[in-house]
């Protein structure tokens, strides 16, 4: 049996932290808040829970997995009803994910997204001719003396990139 507390903040809290706590499918290093792909959970007075999430990109196929889990964690959690509403606006940036987030990318061999200009959300985005600014640091050692070889990576969401020190191939997070 499972039994629920008697204080809504800490239902809400314990149900937020069993959501932010889903891995992602792709990168099963991050969690779903790491990436900010998690933007709410609601927990109703009937203790259903409402979830809504934002894919890194609309085609993203890791998201049926990912509110699978979602559902998963929650009735795991004492929440029987569990809602995972998906919302494309405003679209995922980057900006979104943590920095505990990029540094478990760094550490897993990945080489995380830069900062955007900051004009996010919702604003306009500055478009610029020539040469990309990209500096990417190489995640084995440290170099910016990368390379980009390809922008598509074993993922969308990463392009495959070269350190030009130590000579390792290495996937980057793509900056939105």
């Amino acid at each position: 049996m499972v039994t629920g507390t008697l204080d809504p903040a800490l239902d809400q809290r314990a149900a937020y932290a069993a959501a932010a706590a889903v891995l992602d499918p792709e990168v099963p290093v991050l969690t779903i808040e790491d990436l900010g792909v998690l933007r709410e959970v609601q927990v109703r007075d009937d203790g259903s829970v409402d979830v809504t999430i934002t894919p890194t990109y609309s085609g993203c196929p890791a998201m049926q997995t990912i509110e699978d889990d979602v559902c998963t964690a929650l009735r795991d959690a004492g929440h029987p009803t569990v809602r995972v509403r998906t919302v494309l606006s405003p679209a995922w940036s980057t900006d979104w994910m943590s920095e505990d987030g990029r540094r478990k990318l760094r550490e897993y061999g990945i080489a995380p997204p830069n900062p955007t200009s900051g004009a996010r959300p919702g604003g306009p985005v500055a478009l610029t001719l020539g040469v990309r600014p990209d500096v990417v640091a190489c995640p084995q050692c440290g170099s910016t003396r990368t390379t980009e070889l390809t922008r598509f990576g074993s993922t969308s969401c990463k392009a495959l990139w070269r350190c030009e020190s130590c000579r390792e191939p290495f996937d980057h997070f793509k900056a939105i």
